[in-house]
């Protein structure tokens, strides 16, 4: 583990870089690819916002940085370079260090994610003595102090209490808490505001980006909430039927959209600022894993289809900007007040 976190502080470009990753995964009706060609980096201390609706891979390719997948049932191809390794070929010894040490993640339900039985004192205990020399009763001190950084208030007593005791709120600052305790170079948000009420996400988000700033940790943020994004992230992602749409600078992104689907999600957000009227919104659904549109995958839903949408898209770099969008160039898309 040495060599890797040399690796990791010699002043890389990049903490993570994915390159052309796949993912295949296998039901009762064979193998359906998940994940199709992405490409993406994090650098160092930076935040990363990666949007898109439910079924367009965020969740599938944040499992599969860190390997969560069933190793039967699923198949990984591409590159996940992280600290000088491949993550998709790295030994299960390897990625069980790499976990929860050097990479982390809030899952997008707590109460799913933190088990029952035992309290939430003792989950974060483990993770620090299964990657510190600690006994008990300094892991103990620490899960403590881990809880006061979060912001819980009498925090040995909530040590002491197991997660169905805890509002929604308090279960996602333990999550927090675990994700961050044994200092991470990179955190994996899965929706970490997701079911929390306005206040409660205000809270949240400013105790990630807080400690984030604290600690130097990189955090890929995975969101539907396009507002979060512009506030928070340096640069963002825009995912589509597994596959990277388009990405750049969150204020270049937001103020100029290259790609017909980044723009519906903009325009979908309610804006104060409009005329009353019908919420704008983007017709239609994710498409079937096992029935891909040719071409454009998002070619079915977009007002600008036309012939070349037909045609093989692949992602295209226009500079600190990238587009999978044959059209992006003639085309004339919303643009939002950065």
């Amino acid at each position: 583990m040495q060599q890797l976190a040399e690796s990791m502080t010699a002043g890389q470009d990049a903490l993570l870089d994915i390159q052309n990753l796949t993912l295949s995964l296998r039901d009762q009706q064979g193998w359906v690819e998940v994940l199709n060609n992405i490409s993406l980096s994090v650098k160092p201390k930076e935040i990363l916002g990666v949007v898109g609706e439910s079924g367009c891979g965020k969740s599938m390719t944040a499992l599969s940085i860190l390997r969560l997948l069933p190793p039967r049932d699923s198949r990984l191809g591409g590159k996940i370079m992280f600290g000088g390794q491949n993550l998709v070929s790295c030994p299960e010894s390897q990625m069980n260090r790499i976990r929860g040490r050097h990479i982390s993640m809030i899952f997008q339900e707590p109460m799913s994610a933190l088990d029952p039985v035992f309290t939430v004192g003792y989950q974060i205990e483990e993770t620090l003595r299964r990657h510190f020399k600690l006994d008990r009763r300094e892991a103990a001190e620490r899960a403590v102090a881990a809880l006061d950084s979060v912001g819980i208030a009498s925090p040995r007593h909530v040590a002491a209490l197991y997660p169905m005791n805890l509002s929604g709120g308090m279960r996602q600052r333990v999550m927090i808490a675990m994700a961050l305790v044994c200092e991470p170079r990179l955190l994996i948000a899965d929706e970490p505001t997701t079911a929390l009420d306005v206040t409660i996400q205000a809270q949240i988000m400013d105790l990630l980006l807080g400690l984030a700033d604290r600690t130097g940790t990189a955090i890929m943020f995975i969101t539907h909430n396009l507002g979060l994004v512009a506030q928070s992230c340096h640069r963002m992602v825009t995912m589509y039927a597994g596959q990277v749409v388009e990405s750049g600078p969150v204020k270049d992104v937001i103020a100029g959209p290259r790609h017909p689907y980044t723009a519906g999600l903009l325009q979908s957000i309610p804006d104060s600022n409009r005329p009353r009227g019908t919420l704008p919104s983007i017709a239609g659904r994710v498409p079937s894993l096992r029935h891909m549109p040719k071409g454009c995958r998002f070619g079915p839903r977009c007002t600008f289809s036309a012939q070349p949408c037909g045609l093989s898209q692949s992602i295209e770099n226009t500079g600190r900007r990238e587009v999978r969008c044959n059209r992006w160039e003639e085309l004339e898309l919303e643009r939002v007040e950065a």
